[in-house]
């Protein structure tokens, strides 16, 4: 009769550990523990596996030798939102809504300071062909410039007589200037995020000509417009719909409108679903901030499902069909593309930014 085998002391050792290890890491993936972006954390064996291909277009884009990095964090921030790269000061700028304040990371040395205190509770932020910030104010209902004076202009609070429910996110158009931006409202549906207060207009998308002060209403024809970008030529306008959040019949995704004479919206559409097949189920969370690059394809932030799903969801200019992800542990707010060469996209996710270098360049200076 065999007699079984008795572990020596260090093989009860490795078999216990073994066994940690594993139970460890079941319990992690049960508890939907998410990667560990902290300075103490062990480097990151190249490819990232949180840049994910699923389709052979997102090849020309991934780059194997570089890692998602988190360039800043806070247990103070609340919910960063609005970021927008200044190519002149090489700084990234954006928004912590609650906390009422801008805040800004230097490329120099990715120092972080308050850039504005008060803020009016600003959600979206870029920049004009002048190197002017322009702000959409949740807690004031408004859209501002600032000028090179340190002044503020105000360069919209009301349509028809009525003020705005709380712009959102905003454009430059460059040929004219005109800004184009989104009003949902929902600074306005707390006081978390602004001043609560009631919706007067029906949640639509505006476009302002700086130069005669002319404001017009492009479309209506969506729940609630969230994050918006122009496509590389200018001739088209994608708009992320959030609208599921208050309005059960409103679908989770990213419309398109031809840009007619510069100046009007037709044909509106749907570019791209949220819906995606994640562990055999389908499930949908909210695209929110989005960019273009200069392939025309659309990066758009996405989150509210959890892991696996929040981050960055790339979708492929031809069809709309989802091509890559960026998963992040945190729900991503919005993105823009920065840097000297405008290849590294930035991302707002809740209380971090984090940044990866990708072969696309943003189609935009912000």
């Amino acid at each position: 009769m065999t007699r079984p085998h008795e572990l020596t002391p260090a093989e009860s050792r490795r078999a216990f550990l073994a066994t940690a290890a594993s139970a460890t890491a079941a319990l992690m993936a049960s508890a939907g523990w998410a990667r560990d972006f902290s300075d103490s954390a062990a480097p990151q064996r190249y490819p990232d596996p949180d840049i994910v291909e699923l389709d052979e277009r997102f090849k020309k884009y991934k780059l194997g030798n570089t890692a998602i990095r988190r360039i800043y964090h806070s247990k103070d921030m609340l919910w960063a939102e609005g970021p927008a790269w200044n190519g002149v000061g090489r700084y990234l700028l954006w928004s912590d809504i609650p906390n009422n304040v801008q805040l800004r990371w230097l490329e120099e040395d990715g120092h972080v300071s308050t850039f504005r205190d008060p803020a009016g509770n600003s959600n979206g932020n870029t920049f004009d062909y002048q190197g002017r910030q322009i702000s959409c104010e949740h807690g004031n209902r408004r859209v501002v410039r600032y000028e090179h004076s340190g002044n503020v202009t105000v360069l919209a609070d009301k349509f028809e007589g009525k003020v705005f429910n709380a712009p959102n996110d905003a454009v430059v158009h460059p040929e004219d200037g005109a800004v184009w931006f989104t009003d949902p409202g929902y600074g306005s549906l707390m006081h978390y995020e602004g001043n609560k207060g009631d919706l007067l207009l029906k949640e639509a998308v505006y476009r302002l000509d700086v130069r005669s002060g002319k404001l017009t209403k492009v479309t209506d024809e969506i729940f609630k417009p969230n994050g918006l970008c122009f496509s590389p030529d200018y001739k088209k306008l994608y708009v992320a719909d959030t609208g599921a959040s208050h309005y059960p019949d409103a679908p989770k995704n990213i419309k398109v409108w031809d840009v007619v004479d510069g100046s009007r919206l037709a044909n509106g559409r749907e570019f791209a679903s949220m819906n995606l097949m994640l562990n055999g189920e389908q499930v949908a969370g909210f695209a929110d901030g989005i960019r273009c690059d200069t392939d025309g394809n659309i990066w758009a932030s996405a989150g509210w499902v959890g892991d696996g799903y929040d981050g960055v969801h790339v979708f492929g200019v031809e069809d709309g069909k989802r091509i890559g992800q960026i998963r992040l542990p945190e729900i991503c707010s919005n993105v823009c593309f920065g840097g000297r060469k405008r290849n590294r996209l930035f991302m707002t996710a809740s209380t971090s930014v984090y940044a990866v270098y990708v072969e696309a360049r943003g189609a935009h200076i912000s």
